[in-house]
């Protein structure tokens, strides 16, 4: 009888953290793990010493292994009796072809399951004290992808400069004028906008402006990928409790 299983495990946004305590248990058991680029190798201490460490990810556009080869070797030590665990940064069901390797593993008779981890989506704007709903500011929000498939902008993304929710783009920020173009077409040239680079690690960069101005300040703040770009008035949020925190500091003491 085949013992062998494929785990999809999300790893968070990079604070190692911020890993769940399921995925922690999940590491501990794999015999396997193929682990991607945007993975903090902190994560990877928690797999016993004999565990075969892969990495599949992709660094400055070259690829360690394609989408195929990755699928073909989930299946093949899957069957050979051992328990695979595909780590993904943020939530493999989240712009992370999770559902496309359970799917290719499930037909081939692979028992698949899914672990979930913190999103980045959610995780970084809120460690900046950036919600992505407040109450009487934003009642929705929009989690995009900058980049499709075909390498294009998503349709989406004009769609929701339409609405008043809360914008979040993903993977956005080589098209970040398109976009910024998208919103200038439905004049909110001053709706607040932000764009964090490195979410919650050490190194995290953040730029913060309009969607008349971020483009200037995304390129003097020298931000690059990866980063999560948060368009809407929630971004205001930030600055209150700044305002709010040095207030407190600059209050003389009554104790």
């Amino acid at each position: 009888m085949n013992t062998g299983k494929l785990i999809l495990l999300g790893a968070g946004p990079g604070d190692p953290e911020l890993l769940t305590l399921k995925g922690l248990k999940a590491l501990k058991s794999a015999d396997i793990v193929l682990y991607d680029a945007l993975v903090n190798p902190e994560v990877l201490k928690h797999c016993k010493p004999e565990t075969e460490l892969i990495f599949v990810g992709k660094r400055k556009g070259c690829y360690a292994y394609h989408q195929d080869q990755i699928n073909d070797l989930i299946v093949d030590r899957a069957q050979n009796n051992a328990i695979v665990v595909r780590l993904k940064g943020g939530n493999p069901f989240i712009f992370g072809r999770g559902a496309e390797e359970m799917l290719y593993a499930a037909q081939r008779g692979i028992s698949a399951s899914v672990i979930p981890g913190i999103s980045s989506c959610n995780a970084v704007p809120a460690l900046q004290n950036i919600p992505l709903t407040k109450r009487g500011v934003s009642e929705s929000f929009w989690v995009i992808t900058g980049t499709t498939k075909a390498h294009t902008l998503s349709k989406d993304v004009e769609l929701a400069a339409q609405s008043n929710a809360t914008v979040v783009i993903l993977m956005g920020t080589s098209k970040l004028n398109e976009i910024l173009d998208l919103f200038k077409a439905q004049n909110k040239y001053e709706l607040p906008v932000a764009i964090i680079q490195n979410g919650s690690l050490s190194n995290e960069k953040i730029a913060i402006g309009t969607v008349n101005t971020i483009a200037q300040i995304y390129k003097e703040k020298q931000l690059s990928n990866p980063a999560i770009i948060v368009l809407g008035h929630v971004v205001n949020h930030r600055d209150q409790m700044l305002q709010i925190a040095r207030q407190v500091e600059t209050q003389p003491s009554t104790y």
